[in-house]
């Protein structure tokens, strides 16, 4: 197995675990790391889903902290 074959498949689990965190904060999380944000529009939700999806570690730190200070 080459180095190029590594990396792709650490780029692809990457995404992938990016993708889960990313629908279950979408779907769930952003009210509790955010409670006092009111109502997200599904609007709102499909444009942070792709910030959600690429900075998964960071959100998932926030999420299960409870806040997003």
């Amino acid at each position: 197995m080459g180095a190029a074959r590594i990396i792709v498949m650490g780029v692809e689990l990457y995404g992938l675990v990016g993708i889960a965190v990313a629908v279950g904060f979408v779907t769930l999380g952003i009210l509790r790391a955010m409670p006092h944000a009111g109502p997200v529009t599904w609007g709102a939700r499909v444009l942070l889903f792709p910030g959600a999806m690429v900075l998964w570690p960071w959100v998932l730190r926030r999420w299960l902290a409870g806040g997003m200070a």
